[in-house]
């Protein structure tokens, strides 16, 4: 019998963590799923597991995205589920929105999602759907509420605020030697996230994923 727990389990052998769900009733999934897991890194254990898959390792393009489809595929033939991503689909799949309606992730004041023990570190790198319904846990309250909200100020240059994302400014000052700490440790807003803080993230992932974002 398949269960929130079984799949947490199995999730964790690969440093994957069960960063929320989606039953049917509360947003559109795709046919045939009655209840959407979204899997995410799990904190600092994730990038030590990931550096020794053969996927880092190879030196080929797109390591964390292979890995994601070599990993999760498995978990979802041993699951029966069905493996969805956040990526290599036209129009992508709605991971926003799922998780938003998951009860574990919010809208923060800039905008980016905002998840109860990732914080902004919050990713995802991919879905297993179900055919059947799942019990979930009940929604959580967010983290936001009573928050200084240090990350709507963080941004060095503002590019990152509750007005929105300048993304060419962002690239801007990533190019400089002042965006060097940004481009080694990961985004400024990201890290001043209270929650973000407690979560551990290792800044060699942070790295590899700026990296990946400003090439």
């Amino acid at each position: 019998m398949t269960t929130l727990d079984r799949i947490t389990g199995l999730a964790e052998a690969h440093s994957l963590s069960v960063a929320g769900g989606v039953q049917k009733a509360d947003a559109p999934l795709p046919d045939g799923i009655e209840t959407l897991i979204l899997l995410s890194p799990d904190g600092p254990a994730f990038w030590d597991h990931f550096q020794h898959s053969p996927e880092y390792c190879d030196g080929l393009p797109d390591p964390m995205d292979r890995w994601s489809v070599r990993v999760i595929d498995q978990l979802a033939q041993d699951l029966s589920a069905q493996p969805l991503y956040p990526f290599g689909t036209t129009p992508p799949h709605p991971f926003y929105r799922w998780a938003l309606v998951s009860g574990r992730v919010w809208a923060s004041p800039v905008q980016w999602l905002l998840h109860d023990t990732a914080g902004l570190w919050l990713s995802f790198r991919g879905a297993l759907g179900f055919a059947t319904r799942l019990d979930l846990p009940e929604a959580g309250k967010s983290p936001c509420e009573g928050c200084a909200r240090p990350c709507v100020t963080a941004c060095p240059v503002g590019a990152l605020t509750d007005k929105g994302y300048d993304v060419p400014a962002c690239h801007a000052f990533l190019d400089t030697p002042d965006g060097a700490r940004c481009l080694s440790h990961g985004c400024a807003v990201r890290a001043a996230c209270p929650v973000s803080q407690t979560y551990g993230r290792t800044p060699a992932q942070s790295e590899f994923h700026m990296r990946h974002f400003h090439r």
